[in-house]
């Protein structure tokens, strides 16, 4: 039995935060029925560094997170579409969408209307800032959320400041806070019987995720400090130089500084009262890391990582994006799977990372060509195959 079986999802969503969320219902099990509009589909599809597969629909970014799905276009500016997409709704579970607010009121699908055709549904609307408040309907990117939440302020140092992450981290955290909603309310549903709406921000839902650093500030008064590499909790607790090349060092607890000045051969440093405390380690990080170079610099990161670890010492290797996703524990894991999606060949894609013991997840699917499930889905609502080509015929679909 799948986690979420029987469950259908309505996938109303585009690019990032929304299908990403999806994604995950589907890799749970869910039936997710991906909405698109004939004219190209999810602007995804059109995403990504190989020209070829944009041009077929196939992008990239489209691939990344639309496995287990089926795709149905409908072009709900039409009559016949929109009464399509009610005997859907009819049929389903939950609907997710993550347009500016008001355009699902406007196309005459709002919660209020979709919950009184089916008093269980439940509607989660992601996006930037939320449904209501001063900022809701300014567009927003995952960079714009991630300037206005504070997090391209505390990253970097004084160097480089303020600093974006390398990935759409707003837009991601956005998708799975949807996905934890959405099972919390489906919980509720199974014991109450009702649906509900879920209002999604992605400013919301990136804010929390700095918590250490906003509660030093909230409630202890004090400023983030620009410390790039560094750990603001401990030190020595950050990027180290070593022979040849960078090595993650995290001597958070007493013990883990005393045994890591042991094994460099530098215990005079455990007496030395500018770092003999964890306090007055933190605020002279600067005349300690230097001295443990000097001894670090001594020996390959292989080396140390293999001898720190084995001291109890948590140290770790700084790997090309390309080694951290082939590394033997991702493979143990299979966090990546090989699929193969027709026209386009075998495709690395993430698995479900949650391993669940009784209701595990996986792909079973490729992501879907742009309509490879409409005629299927429409017969199951109770169309005739020469109705959907008549559909398809006029636009509708």
């Amino acid at each position: 039995m799948k986690l979420l079986d029987k469950i259908r999802v309505i996938d109303m969503t585009n690019v990032l935060a929304g299908p990403f969320a999806t994604m995950h219902l589907a890799l749970m099990g869910a039936d997710v029925i991906k909405i698109e509009n004939p004219d190209g589909g999810d602007l995804a599809r059109k995403l990504g560094n190989v020209p070829k597969l944009n041009k077929e629909l196939m992008g990239t970014s489209f691939l990344a997170q639309n496995a287990n799905k089926k795709s149905v276009t409908l072009n709900l500016k039409t009559d016949e579409a929109k009464e399509v997409f009610r005997r859907l709704v009819k049929t389903s579970d939950v609907v997710v969408e993550n347009f500016r607010p008001g355009v699902m009121d406007r196309m005459g699908f709002s919660y209020s209307v979709l919950s009184e055709m089916n008093p269980r549904l439940i509607y989660c609307a992601i996006s930037g800032f939320g449904q209501t408040g001063p900022d809701a309907f300014k567009p927003a990117y995952d960079q714009i959320i991630q300037g206005l939440s504070g997090v391209m302020a505390i990253n970097g140092d004084e160097r480089l400041n303020p600093l974006r992450c390398g990935f759409p981290v707003c837009d991601t955290v956005g998708g799975l806070n949807a996905v934890l909603a959405i099972l919390g309310a489906l919980y509720h549903r199974e014991r109450t019987g009702e649906g509900q709406f879920i209002d999604i921000a992605m400013l919301d839902s990136i804010m929390p995720l700095m918590g250490w650093v906003a509660a030093n500030l909230l409630i202890g008064h004090q400023q983030p400090v620009l410390l790039g590499n560094d750990n603001f909790t401990a030190a020595p607790s950050g990027v180290f130089v070593t022979k040849d090349g960078y090595i993650n060092i995290a001597a958070n607890q007493q013990k883990q500084w005393e045994d890591l000045a042991d094994t460099l051969g530098l215990p005079e440093l455990k007496a030395d009262p500018r770092f003999r405390e964890r306090d007055t380690r933190k605020g002279n990080r600067r005349l300690l890391t230097p001295l443990l170079e000097t001894k670090l610099r001594e020996n390959t990161t292989a080396h140390w990582v293999a001898l720190l670890n084995a001291k109890g010492i948590p140290s770790g290797e700084i790997l090309s994006l390309e080694a951290a996703l082939s590394q033997p524990q991702c493979q143990h894991r299979k966090t990546i799977e090989d699929v193969v999606t027709p026209g386009v060949g075998e495709v690395k894609l993430f698995n479900l990372t949650a391993q669940f013991s009784k209701t595990p997840g996986k792909i079973e699917s490729p992501p879907p060509r742009l309509s490879a499930h409409t005629e299927e889905v429409l017969v199951g609502l109770g169309f005739s195959k020469e109705d959907v080509k008549l559909l398809a015929k006029k636009g509708v679909v």
